[in-house]
């Protein structure tokens, strides 16, 4: 298998590791509701979808359409932050339980967590979602897809889905 399958392969695990994630929230927005939980920032959502979706797409392009080579310096350890970037957000996910979800949905009386990686970090998979945009591209050297997600994702993370969570905790009293 020549390194650009094994990459498509990368890309085509992490897409059904997305689907897994939205499984997952779809249950614990469920569970929200029932709840009385609050969603908020539903404007800035579908713009989240379509970077993470242009993501997995930009990738796969990027490598095929520039020739992009493997360059082991850079992709082994890319590599690694991208599989320590998925053992981050899933500690998330496990930490919250049924609070975790890809939404900004707030339950009225729950006190923020303060145990697993929120201990040290407020938004600790904010930082996973970083590292992943950042070194999934370049596990293949995909370098315009890289730069282009860290700077749109920042944008969205700290203009928008950020304070959104903040807002939203405030308001909840937290």
């Amino acid at each position: 298998m020549t390194s650009v399958a094994w990459f498509d392969l990368l890309v085509a695990l992490t897409a059904v590791e997305r689907l897994a994630e939205l499984v997952v929230s779809a249950r614990n927005a469920r569970w929200s509701s029932a709840r009385g939980g609050v969603e908020s920032g539903r404007g800035h959502f579908p713009a989240m979808v379509a970077l993470h979706t242009g993501l997995l797409v930009a990738c796969v392009v990027e490598v095929h359409a520039a020739d992009r080579p493997f360059l082991p310096w850079l992709g082994w350890p890319a590599l690694v932050l991208v599989l320590a970037s998925q053992g981050l957000r899933w500690w998330c996910i496990a930490t919250l339980g049924p609070r975790w979800n890809t939404r900004v949905i707030v339950v009225p009386g729950l006190p923020l967590v303060h145990r697993g990686p929120y201990r040290w970090l407020s938004h600790p998979n904010y930082v996973a979602v970083v590292v992943e945009g950042l070194a999934l591209p370049l596990v293949h050297t995909a370098w315009v897809t890289a730069l282009g997600f860290t700077v749109l994702n920042a944008v969205l993370l700290l203009g928008f889905r950020i304070p959104a969570e903040e807002r939203a905790l405030a308001a909840a009293g937290r």
